[in-house]
């Protein structure tokens, strides 16, 4: 048997009206596609039809019955096919009259293992005795074939009736529907759709938020690898080596001499200067090499364009070593994937994503070296003598113990009594030909080198101060001369501080400093280049892809704006629509109704049946469902596939107030439950729409993996994502919220239903744990057909079913209770939860034959209908 993974959707057919229609192969597979198209699903591998017909019906579309039974598909093609109403021959007219042949007849087309069929003669809609429903009451039968179009009730429904003689059974129903009123499911829909997009705030260039430690594996080799090279980026035979080498011994011989030129022997000799000088000039020679070289490397290491491997030759002459790639390029697709994944689960918008992948192709994209060629200007020859006179702008700031040292050997220096007083002088006069000596060495061109005024200033002062301390103490003259000599070498300590920082500031003004500052600019230059070129290609290819995805990602988000965008509403009379206006059957007026009827009702020129059932919130006060309908109530533009936006009619069969007085159409074996949304509804929609959108940018990947991810894959996927998107709205709308969509997460659970719907399960597992009794379900037969049924009570076969996701709760409240109940069906749909059971006919009641003709046509005599015989001639039961 078909597995419930094998099939995707259940086709609905209804041959009581329009089935001339299906009279050719070609028609039958254009109605399925038409179908499934508007699902957004693709042609099955396993067809599976639902059939909506009367007992009558069975031998009049022999021809359809035979073109479903041969459909071709990859699998097997079951069909279940749902009867309504009474067989022939139990209404004569409009008047109820109980005729001896109730035998149901079927054409030998459908006794195959494959086909099954469950009669429902009369829907048993009606709560109340006086409350007179039609057999094939439109509420119902829409609620029940609502439910046989749940794939895995369809599946087990079938397997049940091959256990049964004839594959065919009576079925009894007990149904608990659990959902959201339109306008609360229609918000969070729309709330969902805008937090899964994000705003659109315009922002310019995005700020990278992820860490290389949360890139997936290839991605963070391509970041972080180019960042690691740069190490020995110069060969050691080559030109780039050579010419930094010669700069720097440059710069290291200049640094040797300043060293001497600290000296005292440098304040007073001048070929420690002319040394210096020296060297700096050669080595701003050398620095004005090193720098052309590094411009032709700029200009070599690619254009306007991204660096080829013909710019990494060129580097190669000039003597740079640029790694090889490796491996680091590859799995570039797998790692934008895990990330698109990794980001989406996090919670982030589409949008924030892409912003994400925009700033990743920030920083993978290798830059070329024409983009670098402005950053030469930082270290040209009028940039190092700027620096060097921004150093030399003004004298070195004299230390506070320099200072102190100049006082103190001024004060010692003075401590003489009169005439031998003016030896006082000599500490001054010591620190002013220092100073004017040491200026005219450091002398620039014309000007002489600025030297501090604190010393002189200070010695001055000190020996102003030792002449007044020796006029009042008066004190001896060895202590005047051991002051002197003290004084002397405080003096030579202070010169030499002065001296050395004076030499240290004039060779930063001559650009020692500079120099070497540029010199290690352009090294850094040449290996931020090297890195550049690093996995060129492979770092542009990923670069490339990721704006592309961003882009894809920005496009999605843009459908979803659009899906959430409210529809307009349709002029009045633009014609009916419902959740299940994309089914032949609920434009088909009933066949049980006779003309009679019909022109009574004042309809007789409008059969649409499912008018009546009308989705209303209003009650029918007359009583009458057939009383005070209007089409143009639910006219409007029709949503994806058929299905209409919740604004295009007021609410929809799942919100219809079953129990709102005199006039509720809910049969009296269903129950609802509406809530009003829980608090994990938005986000639980919005992880199912990015889950949607990864299953939709599945095929993206590989054409990034192939390098094809070019403007067709883009437009293939936008399209591929726009209707999965209204798929995901068309599972929304047709199978609740509870359901999973098709692409569910693996590692996501679920929440509860008090989480989505503001409901509880405990009511379910009530309802589904209940004891299979005569009681527990309201049989979906006329009292005349009730004595057609199978007399055995063990005879009868029970599925219960629930929505899959409640599984774990039901099964907990099923264990606190004791009372486990075995085998429960757990279905896709997250609308019904209940039991069927299914009657067997008595021995004898069914009877197959083959027609003497194969008709597909419809236009028989109420007479023809009450003798089935007339289309009959060879049965295959040995008793006829």
């Amino acid at each position: 048997m078909t597995s419930p993974e094998d099939a995707t959707a259940v086709v609905r057919l209804d041959l009581r009206a329009g089935a001339a229609a299906l009279a050719t192969t070609q028609a039958v597979r254009d109605r399925v596609a038409e179908q499934l198209g508007r699902a957004g699903l693709p042609e099955p591998d396993y067809p599976l039809f639902l059939v909506t017909d009367t007992p009558a019906g069975l031998t009049d579309h022999q021809l359809q019955y035979e073109l479903l039974s041969g459909y071709r598909a990859v699998g097997e093609t079951r069909i279940l096919v749902l009867l309504v109403g009474s067989s022939p021959g139990s209404y004569a007219g409009g008047e109820e009259a109980y005729l001896p042949d109730r035998r149901l007849v079927r054409p030998t087309t459908l006794r195959a293992s494959t086909t099954g069929l469950v009669w429902a003669g009369d829907l048993r809609s009606a709560r109340t005795a006086l409350d007179r429903r039609e057999p094939d009451d439109p509420a119902s039968l829409a609620v029940l074939v609502d439910l046989l179009s749940v794939p895995d009730v369809f599946v087990r429904v079938l397997e049940n009736l091959r256990k049964l003689p004839d594959s065919i059974a009576a079925p009894g129903v007990r149904l608990l529907e659990q959902d959201l009123p339109t306008e609360v499911r229609d918000r969070a829909w729309r709330d969902a759709l805008t937090r899964f997009a994000g705003e659109d705030t315009g922002a310019g260039d995005p700020v990278d938020i992820v860490p290389d430690s949360r890139l997936p594996e290839p991605l963070r080799a391509l970041v972080t690898g180019r960042d690691s090279r740069g190490q020995g980026h110069r060969r050691p035979d080559g030109q780039a080596n050579l010419a930094h080498r010669t700069c720097a011994e440059s710069l290291d011989r200049a640094d040797e001499d300043l060293v001497a030129l600290r000296s005292f022997p440098g304040l007073l000799h001048p070929a420690r200067r002319d040394a210096l000088e020296a060297d700096l000039h050669q080595a701003r020679e050398d620095l004005g090499g090193f720098r052309a070289l590094v411009e032709r490397a700029l200009q070599g290491g690619g254009g306007a364009a991204a660096p080829t491997a013909e710019a990494t030759a060129r580097l190669g002459a000039l003597g740079l070593r640029v790694p090889a790639a490796g491996s680091a390029g590859e799995r570039v697709g797998e790692g934008l994937r895990e990330l698109a994944g990794t980001l989406l689960g996090d919670g982030l918008a589409l949008r924030s994503v892409a912003q994400h992948f925009t700033a990743l192709a920030g920083r993978v994209e290798p830059v070329p070296g024409t983009a670098l060629l402005h950053r030469l200007a930082d270290h040209s020859e009028e940039s190092v003598t700027r620096g060097s006179a921004t150093e030399y702008a003004a004298p070195p700031r004299t230390p506070g113990a320099v200072l102190l040292m100049a006082g103190a050997a001024g004060l010692l220096g003075g401590l003489w009594q009169w005439p031998a007083a003016l030896a006082a002088l000599v500490v001054p006069v010591l620190f002013v030909v220092v100073a004017l000596l040491g200026a005219n060495r450091l002398r620039t061109g014309r000007r002489a080198a600025r030297w501090t005024m604190g010393p002189r200033v200070a010695a001055v002062a000190g020996a102003v101060a030792g002449a007044a301390v020796a006029y009042a103490a008066d004190p001896p003259l060895w202590l005047g001369g051991t002051g002197l000599i003290v004084g002397l070498g405080l003096t030579a300590e202070a010169v030499r501080r002065l001296w050395r920082d004076a030499a240290d500031s004039w060779a930063a003004g001559r650009g020692t400093t500079a120099l070497r500052t540029a010199l290690d600019g352009l090294d850094d230059l040449l290996a931020e280049l090297v890195r550049e070129h690093w996995a060129a290609e492979e770092r542009l290819y990923c670069a490339d892809a990721a704006r592309s995805v961003a882009g894809m990602l920005r496009a999605t988000a843009a459908a979803a704006d659009a899906q959430a965008a409210p529809e307009p509403l349709a002029p009045a009379g633009a014609g009916g629509s419902g959740p299940y206006e994309d089914d032949d059957w609920l434009s088909a007026p009933s066949a049980l109704e006779t003309p009679e009827s019909g022109a009574a009702d004042g309809d007789a020129d409008d059969g649409d049946w499912a008018a009546a059932y009308a989705w209303d919130n209003t009650p029918d006060r007359n009583g009458d469902h057939d009383a005070g309908r209007d089409d143009d109530r639910y006219g409007g533009d029709p949503g994806p596939y058929g299905t209409p936006s919740p604004a295009a009619y007021p609410a929809g069969p799942d919100d219809a107030p079953w129990e709102s007085g005199e006039g509720d159409r809910a049969p009296r074996w269903l129950d609802r439950e509406i809530g009003e949304g829980g608090p994990d509804l938005v986000a639980t929609l919005a992880g199912d729409l990015r889950n949607t959108a990864m299953a939709a940018m599945a095929p993206y990947w590989g054409a990034v993996e192939r390098g094809q991810a070019g403007a067709l894959a883009l437009a293939r996927t936008e399209q591929r994502v726009r209707e999965l998107l209204s798929a995901a709205r068309h599972h929304l709308w047709h199978y609740g919220v509870l359901a999973p969509p098709p692409y569910p997460a693996d590692h996501r659970a679920r929440t509860t239903a008090a989480g989505l719907l503001g409901t509880d399960s405990l009511r379910v597992a009530e309802l589904v744990g209940r004891e299979a009794d005569r009681g527990a379900v309201v049989q979906l037969s006329s009292p005349e057909q009730g004595a057609l049924l199978s007399r055995d009570p063990g005879a009868a076969l029970w599925i219960r079913f629930a929505p899959g996701t409640l599984q774990g709760e039901i099964e907990a409240a099923w264990r606190k209770s004791g009372s486990p109940v075995e085998e429960a069906l757990w279905t896709s749909s997250g609308r019904y939860a209940g039991l069927i059971r299914l009657t067997p006919l008595r021995m004898g009641v069914v009877d197959t034959v083959l027609p003497r003709q194969s008709t597909g046509g419809s236009a028989r005599t109420d007479a023809d209908r009450a003798e089935p015989s007339v289309h009959a001639e060879f049965r295959e039961d040995d008793r006829w």
